[in-house]
């Protein structure tokens, strides 16, 4: 049987499975996953742990969807229900297995991690918004995922990290465009 190369989905970038594991669950998840993977029958639980992985990949990748979510309460409380449901539906099938108990609770923790960021993000905007109007107009600071899209990039065209806000000059004298990093989301 040949190997898949990534078992995440929506995993369109350059990042390995290894690599998104490790971002958003960490290394002792890692480890468990690779000792798992002996013990595996038919991959159910895997996969749904790859999915919601996927999800939490996908939606901190794509700007436009966070600006959905960020705007729509019911859509984000039903994606992380989701996300909740289906580590849930492992915790079912585990059979007392002290390691997918605690991969479960790293990934519980990434999930809680993940739901609370749209707070987080919503009130750094907030504070972002009141402390640079003070600076500038209200419509020289932009949080939008097109703003953010467009200058993400340097010349290499790699989409690492995307800013968490693009502030454009009020005067032609001051014609620098400054983009400040988001804190710590991938």
């Amino acid at each position: 049987m040949t190997a898949r190369l990534r078992e995440i989905p929506y995993n369109y970038t350059s990042f390995s499975d290894r690599e998104i594991v490790l971002r958003i669950l960490g290394n002792e998840a890692w480890d468990i996953i690779n000792t798992l993977r002996e013990e595996r029958r038919t991959g159910r639980s895997a996969q749904m742990l790859y999915e919601v992985l996927g999800d939490i990949w996908v939606l901190t990748r794509n700007p436009y969807l966070q600006d959905d979510l960020l705007a729509n309460r019911k859509r984000r409380e039903a994606l992380i229900g989701a996300l909740h449901h289906r580590l849930n539906a492992i915790d079912a099938r585990r059979q007392d297995n002290l390691k997918v108990k605690r991969l479960l609770e790293l990934a519980r923790l990434a999930v809680d991690q993940f739901a609370n960021e749209f707070e987080q993000t919503l009130q750094l905007r907030k504070r972002a918004l009141r402390v640079l109007s003070r600076l500038t107009r209200r419509d020289n600071i932009q949080f939008d995922g097109l703003a953010r899209v467009s200058h993400v990039t340097d010349a290499t065209d790699w989409r690492v990290e995307y800013p968490f806000v693009v502030l454009h000059p009020t005067t032609r004298r001051k014609s620098r465009i400054w983009c400040a990093p988001a804190s710590n989301s991938s």
